[in-house]
């Protein structure tokens, strides 16, 4: 019988089994390390974290926000532009758009998503994609505590954190913060905030194709901003739309409706945005001046004076006159020329490059021009919208369609160019002005800021004409003048001669002057009312002569005008001191109110973030210690500046206005280089005044206050004052009436100022003014010196 081989194991079976047991030993401890340092390492991680139960009471950096008196926004001021809204005032269509595109299973898992991560490694490996699977939780911890790194730190710390999130926080907290942090461009974070810079309306009333657009902007706010990349966002956009079919937030025949849904981006040129840059700025200034860096980051609300219809009624008006202006004047041509290719895609994007250093300037639009010819120009706009000018539209740049025009000026293709709508509602060619132009309203009887419009456009100039610029105000400062001569036994009648008048230099401060009237001409004996109705120079001069310049410098300061402003000397007679619009506003509101000084008042209140009252002010009470001028001066006054609008040089108004409560004074400086209109209705005063920065001459042949400046104050009026009723005026104490006239009781004819200026052959009446008590006779060489003073 055979014998079997040995049981016994050979050498090389042993030393497997040997290895393969100190291999096992050699993981299990390499496994226990490494769990030990993982969970060393989170422990780290996870002490260094910040406590996130102060999320419980998320305050975020809230910008400084400036309203007007109805509560329209008018300007935000701030890192970060943004709304505070609770979750139960987030509208359900963007909460579902939200929660489709980024967490679908947001309230199934406990702020990491397994399955998501799962599904998009697969997703992955698949089709060698990046696809992420932060859920909102994570992002809220990365976007509050954490940076955008690509790093396992920060990954590690990223799902710590939306543990800890989720165990302290509810889901409704977690997507409050959410919906309020994210940053979605255009300076906005939270969808409240996108909601008004994308769509300019408020987040309550976004529909499904908006919420969907404003959905897709988390994942990529730059290259998805519809106002910039209009195809990337429109691609987003349907994405989203998909999603929110797909996870029932919506049916099928919805996603349809809102995929053909035209979006009305917020438009630079949009006529319903309101523009009141300027009144922001200067209230940014007043508020970080009392609360320094905190201005922009705790909330502030800051609530004006500002009127939301008379706002948009001066900024339309403001720029309708300048841009009137400009049609008149030579066309300076294209701002520039770009070559442009004939390919589809790439024309698109040598447009948009184009544009991009000449945005649209408000309702004036920027264009690259794709064919011109004498008859017919097309250009396109940089949403891609494609504009064609013809006939009126190209006449203000007909030279430049010229074969035989400049290069420089010559309209041809690749030409960047301005239009405008005209008045028929069609595009025109246009130019950005290189005038500037302000206009201020207030209410004479508390001193309320209605409107305030600093400049042509304040991203092309931020310095604000209507308390910045100190400008001459010429013959619009003559009222001052006069209402001083009423006090010293002037009146309406006072028959004064427009005749020449020359100085020498002892008389007029070392430097010899031959004043004139605007037009050059000369009418003889006059009264004063007509002197300030066709604004007589020589008049206003000899009645200047009369009172004399101290006096008439002491008088105009009870109006609000500085001293050091206004030189004594005969030229201030004619305006030649400084004034700003904002002091020639006040001033006008004492004849307004009935001889009260007022102060400009632009800030009523302003509250925090929760809208409790930090300051507030009340309107200034009107009594006699705040009177500048006798209540019979100002309403003599004003009979004399009604005059002027029904048949003196602000009659255009009164045509066009057909109110009998107007008065004003148009203004024109020598040579024409500012041109003023002041004036009001008892309720409201407004002052136009436009020149250039860099003072030249308005025009080739010189415009004036009545054809540049009254058109602008005139269509603001039309808007501010309809469905006012006119005001009847009531004659105060101290006056009678004569013949129509209303008088000082005590300077009654035969008791005042009667001629003045007159030939030796005109012998003045004895009532004549010359230094003597009225009524009392002047001497025969009183008489001659008086005579000799005004021929």
């Amino acid at each position: 019988m055979a014998s079997l081989p040995s049981p016994i194991p050979s050498d090389r079976a042993a030393r497997r089994r040997r290895t393969l047991r100190i291999g096992a030993i050699a993981g299990a401890a390499a496994v226990v390390v490494l769990l030990a340092a993982g969970g060393i390492a989170l422990r780290t991680i996870d002490a260094k974290l910040p406590d996130v139960s102060a999320l419980a009471d998320y305050q975020p950096k809230l910008p400084l926000r400036v309203y007007t008196a109805d509560g329209q926004l008018i300007g935000e001021f701030g890192e970060e532009r943004r709304q505070l809204v609770p979750i139960d005032a987030v509208p359900k269509v963007l909460k579902d758009a939200v929660l489709a595109v980024e967490d679908a299973r947001f309230y199934e898992h406990g702020g990491i998503d397994a399955k998501g991560i799962a599904r998009a490694l697969l997703s992955n490996l698949r089709h060698g994609t990046r696809q992420g699977a932060s859920t909102i939780t994570q992002q809220v911890a990365r976007n509050v505590y954490l940076s955008s790194e690509q790093t396992y730190t920060r990954k590690v710390s990223e799902a710590l954190l939306a543990l800890r999130l989720e165990r302290q926080l509810s889901k409704g907290q977690i997507l409050e913060i959410y919906l309020n942090q994210i940053y979605l461009g255009q300076r906005s974070y939270g969808f409240a905030a996108a909601s008004e810079a994308y769509f300019g309306k408020p987040l309550k009333d976004i529909t499904i194709a908006e919420a969907a657009m404003l959905a897709g902007l988390p994942k990529a706010p730059r290259s998805a901003n519809p106002m910039s990349n209009p195809r990337r966002a429109r691609t987003r956009q349907l994405h989203v739309l998909a999603r929110m079919q797909e996870t029932g937030a919506i049916t099928a025949a919805q996603a349809s409706e809102a995929a053909t849904e035209p979006l009305q981006l917020r438009d630079a040129a949009d006529p319903r945005q309101l523009h009141a840059e300027y009144v922001a700025e200067s209230v940014r200034r007043t508020l970080f001046a009392q609360y320094g860096d905190s201005t922009y980051t705790r909330g502030l609300k800051a609530y004006t004076t500002l009127v939301a219809a008379d706002q948009t009624a001066a900024y339309r008006s403001l720029r309708k006159g300048i841009l009137d202006y400009e049609r008149r004047q030579p066309y300076r041509g294209p701002e520039a020329f770009v070559d442009l290719p004939t390919e589809a895609n790439a024309l698109d994007e040598a447009v948009e490059d184009a544009l991009a250093d000449h945005p649209d300037n408000g309702d004036v639009i920027a264009a690259v021009v794709l064919s011109a010819s004498a008859k017919n120009l097309v250009a396109v706009r940089a949403n891609g919208d494609l504009l064609t000018l013809s006939g009126e539209g190209l006449q203000p740049a007909r030279a430049a369609l010229s074969d035989k025009a400049p290069a420089t000026l010559r309209l041809v293709r690749g030409a960047v160019i301005r239009v405008a709508k005209g008045a028929k509602d069609d595009w025109e060619i246009t130019q950005l002005p290189e005038v500037e132009g302000a206009f201020v309203a207030l209410d004479p009887r508390n001193g309320a800021v209605k409107a305030l419009v600093g400049g042509f456009d304040f991203g092309k100039s931020k310095f604000d004409h209507v308390t910045q610029a100190w400008r001459q105000p010429g013959s619009s400062f003559k009222p001052f003048i006069y209402s001083a001569a009423l006090e010293k036994g002037f009146t309406p009648t006072t028959v004064v001669n427009d005749a020449p008048l020359a100085f020498d230099a002892a008389a007029n401060g070392g430097q010899a002057w031959e004043p004139k009237n605007f037009e050059g001409t000369f009418e003889g004996p006059m009264s004063l009312r007509s002197a300030l109705m066709a604004s007589k120079n020589m008049v206003t001069l000899r009645v200047m002569q009369s009172i004399s310049p101290s006096y008439a410098q002491d008088w105009v300061t009870r109006f609000g005008f500085e001293r050091e402003k206004q030189p004594a000397n005969l030229p201030m007679a004619l305006g030649a001191g400084s004034v700003t619009p904002m002091q020639m506003a006040a001033a006008y509101a004492v004849f307004a109110n009935g001889g009260y000084r007022v102060s400009p008042q632009l800030i009523t209140r302003v509250t925090d973030a929760r809208d409790r009252v930090l300051t507030e002010n009340a309107p200034p009470v009107l009594d006699e210690s705040t009177r500048a001028i006798p209540a019979r001066n100002a309403f003599v006054m004003n009979t004399l500046l009604n005059s002027v609008m029904k048949g003196g040089t602000g009659s255009k108004a009164w045509q066009a206005l057909r109110r009998d409560d107007l008065y004003g004074k148009t203004g024109t400086t020598n040579d024409s280089l500012d041109t003023w209109f002041a004036g009001f209705q008892p309720g409201l005063v407004g002052v136009a005044w436009i020149g250039y920065d860099m003072p030249r001459r308005l025009g080739v042949r010189g415009e004036t206050g009545g054809s540049l400046s009254l058109p602008v104050w005139t269509g603001f009026m039309k808007t501010a004052l309809q469905g006012t009723p006119v005001v009847e005026p009531t004659a105060p104490e101290g006056l009678v009436q004569i013949d129509g006239t209303w008088y000082f009781d005590d300077f009654t004819p035969g008791h005042s100022v009667a001629t003045l200026g007159m030939d030796d052959g005109d012998t003045p009446p004895a009532e004549t003014l010359t230094g003597a008590p009225i009524g009392t006779p002047p001497s025969n060489e009183e008489r001659k010196s008086i005579l000799d003073m005004f021929r």
